[in-house]
């Protein structure tokens, strides 16, 4: 399997809204994150374009309207952020780094009864 494009923090903002709702406008990816950032309309535009030009988003034009559809998928795409951070930081060993965040104050009580319980399944 290929490695999937990089994508800026800004751009992440914008497939996350994607994923949760498309087949999405333009618009209404827009109007979403104008609620939650103080980025201007021509800004989200710009990440939209970008986004399409590393080919993780597709768009069709209906009427005089775009509408966009994600070409990553938001699991994989998180997997592979999730591989590369933990090989970037902590040479691949996920033991050292959760060893790290329990160490570090990181993990609530609540989270390290979660990984507990997840660690015990069958």
């Amino acid at each position: 399997m290929k490695p999937l494009p990089q994508i800026s923090e800004a751009e992440f903002e914008v497939m996350k809204i994607v994923w949760k709702n498309a087949p999405i406008s333009t618009n209404e990816i827009t109007d979403r994150l104008l609620q939650t950032t103080t980025w201007s309309p021509k800004t989200i535009q710009t990440l939209i374009k970008r986004l399409v030009t590393k080919g993780v988003l597709s768009y069709e034009k209906q009427s005089r309207v775009f509408v966009y559809t994600p070409l990553v998928d938001e699991t994989e795409y998180i997997g592979q952020e999730s591989n590369t951070f933990l090989n970037r930081f902590y040479n691949g060993n996920i033991t050292a780094m959760l060893s790290a965040y329990m160490d570090n104050g990181r993990l609530s009580e609540s989270e390290i009864e979660e990984l507990r319980s997840l660690l015990s399944r069958d």
